[in-house]
């Protein structure tokens, strides 16, 4: 990656090395994981070390230099999107198979039970070595990392928090805004990951919910569900459109994958919109009515998923300082060059 990436980096100008190795830091947005080097020192860059680019975020668009929030590197997709979720999936539809399918091919296995617990480790043990993996790479490239929140002081300088406590800053010729997205929240239901969940709870749940409502029958939504309905929960998807997997998706397709969900036991409320949402109980009750308005009814849940999309992760970046504004979605203004309107302050990802 980095040989394709950093000579088309060099090339439209995002630093000049004058015949020499870039210095490269990543840091993610108001996240930052700046561990200096791993085994070559423990310090941290000082605010006269400038680099000659520094990212802030450590997922999949910003692997050469950063700072980033969380403990490991690989962002969403690595740490609680792609990767956990497709582990669950694959994992969950050999379940089902062994439980629903495999009797009527002629094999018989026998008693079988589910170890949620195991399955989460296994889940664990891929990330973790993926994870891992980027590390070396970083280690192999002299790219130094940094664990801890990232913002800006001023236009060529990060502030960062450190995970283990402490401050430091990073001064960059250059500066990559690499920082993803989050879940979009419901208004009026508060996610605290165990009732209310997103995305990222949905794939750390202790035990199979009884009762499982989803809110919005997007990819993620979609996702997510299907492992819990494969689980044993019962599972309803309620989204606003008429078709499920988002506006863009082929409408023969939506239906053929609503029919094969369907008959792993998911059940969908199409044209629905929900109202109002209350956790305030030991579950969770959900008011929905049509889209068009109709008359209104009450659903009941053990949790609730909230997947009705992501929003640019800008918050807190101290954007402020710099005189940079977002849209009224939280994203940054660019040019086909990624560029802000702070040339030497480029923006790349979600």
């Amino acid at each position: 990656m980095f040989s394709r990436l950093l000579p088309r980096t060099v090339a439209r100008g995002a630093f000049q090395a004058q015949n020499q190795t870039p210095q490269i830091l990543r840091a993610s947005p108001v996240t930052s994981h700046l561990q200096g080097r791993i085994s070559q020192r423990r310090g941290y860059a000082t605010p006269s070390e400038e680099k000659d680019l520094v990212i802030v975020g450590g997922g999949v668009a910003g692997y050469v230099a950063c700072v980033e929030k969380r403990g490991s590197l690989g962002g969403t997709c690595l740490n609680v999107g792609c990767i956990p979720s497709k582990s669950l999936l694959n994992n969950s539809h050999l379940y089902h198979q062994i439980m629903h399918d495999t009797k009527n091919r002629g094999i018989d296995v026998g008693d079988v039970k589910l170890n949620l617990e195991q399955m989460m480790k296994a889940k664990e043990t891929s990330v973790s070595g993926l994870t891992k993996g980027i590390e070396f790479l970083f280690k192999k490239n002299n790219v130094e990392y940094i664990k801890g929140t990232g913002s800006f002081a001023d236009e060529h300088t990060i502030q960062v928090n450190l995970v283990d406590g402490g401050e430091t800053s990073v001064r960059g010729k250059n500066i990559f805004i690499a920082t993803g997205s989050e879940s979009t929240p419901f208004p009026g239901l508060e996610i605290d990951e165990k009732k209310v969940i997103t995305s990222t709870g949905a794939i750390a749940l202790k035990e199979v919910p009884k009762k499982m409502i989803v809110i919005g029958g997007g990819i993620i939504g979609l996702e997510m569900g299907s492992v819990w309905s494969r689980l044993g929960s019962e599972v309803t998807v309620v989204e606003f459109l008429g078709q499920i997997g988002g506006p863009g998706m082929d409408a023969e397709i939506s239906k053929n994958i609503q029919k094969t969900l369907g008959k792993q036991g998911m059940k969908f409320m199409l044209n629905t919109k929900v109202t109002n949402g209350d956790a305030s109980g030991e579950g969770v009750k959900l008011d929905v009515e049509a889209a068009k308005g109709g008359k209104a009814q009450t659903l009941d849940a053990d949790v609730v998923l909230v997947s009705i999309g992501r929003r640019p992760y800008t918050n807190g970046l101290g954007l402020e300082n710099i005189g940079l504004e977002t849209d009224n979605r939280g994203r940054l203004v660019i040019d086909s060059e990624y560029r802000t309107k702070i040339p030497h302050i480029r923006v790349i990802g979600d």
